[in-house]
């Protein structure tokens, strides 16, 4: 990291080559930017904004008006050419011109209409009937992308000719008086400051549409790391991120100060070791695994269900791959651990499969004696409130389909009284006096998870429910380790491997 904000400068007296900045001089510039159909230029560019004497140290912001051509509104691509040149020259013609090229419009799928699905009407067409669509197409179409923000780094700063940073070298370009080199203004449109939120519907109809342009000077380290990271969000693009994908990732780096984010990474590394960590002891916990005493089986079954329903919403919604795939790995191992706890086996005869379930002994048939008893009396208050709760959503509230409807409603009752699911768990812990039989280990893992994600609650985009219910299991950590004060250890118990420490060894007998 600091090899890519810290560039050393060039020492003149050592005898090396410097490429000194042309800036240093004073020259007056001019900025000009046009639109056009191509990114070569030879697509009848229109300039959409002059500024014959350009401080490069003086920031600003304007609002231009763009005409649309007919090629752009029917689908097509519109281009934006940056120039910053000599006073009074033509950028077309000027030898110490630079340039950049960015593209106007990007190419998203259109979000599905939501309509009360009772009445089947949208209350938005009423009062917006320019967004009211029959048909939503399944392809990509056309947006606008309202802001562009360009940077100029205008540090006095000497490059070494011999060593220049490959990052910022491809931004260079350099003349050469004899034995002196000089590197004109360093250019940089930023990309990343493009966000979803920002976009705009291009329809056959729109004959203009703003443009925000912003402008601010840009310091050599900044500049080195926002080129960085310019280039790994592309990657992801290329690996397969959508746009709104690569939304997520901008707005961390856009929407929070320096400071802010060396914090967020140095947390995302420690959210992907507790991740990988609880995964690998829960899967170990389970795999070794012999008995369910004190264990409930029904809080197990109902975590496997409430991951599944989550992950299914998260892809409802569209949310980012940084939420979406811990939960999907999460799913997998719920299932699993499903299989484990009712002992289940399946066999295939053909594509029928047939279930068996094993047989459970004294200690695990009163703890699901326990199990039932708290499940009973949790019912009478879950239900009423889930169904009531759906039944609320379903007149007031708009939703694309059916599918997202139910989606939606079980997930709400998933987060908002998921944590009573967990109620059955601490019954069968106080009736037993007991939490050994619990995966301390794994547990812990995700205690520490469940206290980085309260950060990632106010850094990445997630629904609000979902936010939410990372502060509702604080609440359930604090409940477990009050019992686990409560209930100290008793080596008389038997742990979670169906074992307890005053049994004794089995050995071949001795003799005297």
């Amino acid at each position: 990291m600091y090899g890519i904000v810290y560039t050393k400068p060039c020492d003149e007296s050592s005898g090396v080559h410097c490429v000194t900045p042309y800036l240093a001089k004073k020259p007056r510039l001019q900025l000009s930017i046009y639109t056009s159909l191509k990114a070569t230029g030879d697509g009848n560019p229109n300039l959409i904004l002059n500024i014959e004497d350009f401080d490069i140290h003086s920031k600003f912001e304007r609002k231009v008006n763009v005409s649309i051509p007919k090629k752009t509104r029917n689908n097509g691509t519109l281009y934006t050419y940056v120039f910053v040149h000599q006073a009074g020259v033509s950028p077309w013609h000027d030898n110490k011109e630079v340039h950049l090229v960015a593209q106007l419009t990007s190419y998203m799928v259109l979000k599905p209409q939501e309509v009360n699905l009772i009445s089947g009407e949208d209350p938005t067409q009423q009062s917006e009937p320019h967004r009211k669509t029959t048909n939503v197409p399944d392809r990509p179409v056309a947006h606008w992308r309202s802001r562009l923000t360009f940077n100029i780094m205008a540090d006095d700063f000497s490059f070494d000719g011999e060593s220049l940073p490959g990052d910022v070298h491809r931004y260079m370009k350099i003349l050469q008086y004899g034995k002196k080199v000089q590197y004109l203004p360093i250019l940089f449109v930023d990309l990343l400051s493009n966000r979803v939120k920002d976009l705009m519907v291009i329809n056959s109809s729109t004959t203009e549409l703003p443009l925000t342009v912003s402008y601010d000077t840009i310091s050599l380290g900044k500049l080195r790391f926002w080129i960085h990271m310019q280039d790994a969000v592309y990657s992801l693009q290329q690996f397969g991120f959508t746009e709104k994908d690569a939304d997520e990732i901008k707005g961390i780096f856009v929407d929070t100060n320096l400071y802010f984010l060396a914090l967020t990474f140095v947390v995302a590394a420690f959210h992907l070791l507790f991740d990988f960590l609880a995964f690998k002891n829960d899967i170990s916990f389970w795999k070794k695994k012999k008995s369910m005493v004190g264990m409930s089986s029904k809080a197990v079954l109902w975590r496997c269900f409430s991951t599944i329903v989550i992950f299914l919403y998260l892809l409802d919604e569209q949310t980012s791959m940084l939420i979406l795939i811990p939960a999907g790995v999460g799913s997998i191992i719920e299932v699993w651990k499903v299989k484990k706890a009712f002992k289940m086996q399946i066999h295939w005869h053909g594509l029928k499969p047939t279930f068996k379930f094993g047989t459970s002994d004294e200690s695990e048939r009163r703890t699901e004696a326990y199990d039932t008893q708290a499940m009973k009396y949790l019912s009478y208050l879950l239900y009423p409130l889930c169904i009531g709760g759906a039944g609320y959503s379903l007149v007031y509230v708009k939703y694309k389909s059916w599918y997202s409807w139910l989606i939606n409603s079980l997930v709400n009752g998933v987060y908002a009284f998921g944590f009573l699911f967990m109620l059955p768990q601490l019954f069968v812990n106080y009736k037993f006096k007991s939490v050994a039989h619990l995966p301390w280990k794994a547990f812990m893992y995700k205690a520490f998870n469940t206290f980085i994600d309260d950060v990632f609650a106010f850094i990445i985009t997630m629904p609000t429910s979902h936010r939410l219910a990372c502060f509702r299991d604080d609440v359930v950590f604090l409940v477990y380790l009050y019992q686990k004060w409560l209930y100290p250890v008793d080596k008389s118990r038997v742990n979670e491997y169906g074992e307890s420490y005053d049994e004794k060894p089995k050995g071949k007998p001795h003799k005297d």
